[in-house]
């Protein structure tokens, strides 16, 4: 069971639910809103081995966390995995567009000097402007956008590029999710929940439950549902790899 973007810290009871996932889960990638979030997650979480805490600074967060940006650089020398990361350029949040592409434009600079990390990317309505971004960096890594929503020809864009994406239940419930998912590479992609945020119906999904895109994603690419499964398996080896 893997689950490539969740915000365990933000669950209610989010240390018993972090118990239950280091036993339900083989991978979990617990993504942060910022470097103190980070630090505080990674003393709660540190002595469960199979979650694997990002550092990040959220963009919906950029203006009131910008005082922790150097934090932030900082750190990204000492992590494996950073994320979340980004820009949100939908209206609640497009006037700090400035200051949260100062902050994308830093973290990927600083990924790049050093070699480059496995990042979990948020794009919502700037999906153009953050692929840009990537692409001036340099060799930042292993750039994966979570929960992936442009226009098709931006998802061709972002593939170029060599980006992964990371997919879960809420997304696959609509229409335009299911339509980019069916042309995203089967290689490169991983399967997320962004828990306690995305819901199936009026519950938060799980992260035991990200493996669920399986079905769904079986059908969009018409393959068997343990293809689907071995082959999500295989993508987070390679990209363990890749990014080591």
């Amino acid at each position: 069971m893997i689950d490539f973007h969740c915000h365990l810290d933000l669950y209610p009871d989010g240390l018993e639910v972090a118990r239950q996932t280091n036993r339900r889960n083989d991978f979990t990638l617990v993504v942060t809103t910022s470097p103190r979030a980070y630090h505080a997650t990674s003393r709660v979480f540190g002595r469960l081995p199979r979650l694997h805490v990002a550092l990040g600074l959220h963009p919906e967060v950029a203006v009131a966390k910008a005082a922790e940006l150097d934090a932030l650089v900082g750190g990204i020398r000492g992590v494996r995995f950073v994320g979340e990361i980004g820009l949100d350029g939908s209206l609640p949040h497009r006037d700090s567009l400035p200051v949260q592409e100062r902050i994308f434009k830093a973290a990927l600079g600083e990924c790049a000097r050093q070699g480059g990390r496995v990042m979990s990317i948020h794009s919502r309505g700037a999906e153009q402007k953050v692929l840009q971004l990537i692409a001036l960096a340099g060799p930042v890594g292993v750039p994966v956008l979570h929960w992936f929503s442009g226009a098709l020809g931006t998802l061709e864009d972002a593939c170029k590029l060599g980006c992964w994406f990371s997919v879960g239940p809420a997304m696959l419930a609509g229409e335009k999710g299911r339509r980019l998912a069916a042309r995203m590479p089967m290689d490169r992609v991983l399967p997320e929940t962004d828990g306690p945020f995305a819901k199936i119906g009026s519950a938060p999904l799980m992260p035991w439950q990200a493996m669920d895109v399986s079905h769904t994603l079986a059908e969009l690419w018409s393959v068997e549902l343990q293809h689907v499964r071995d082959q999500l398996s295989a993508n987070l080896e390679r990209l363990l790899k890749a990014g080591a």
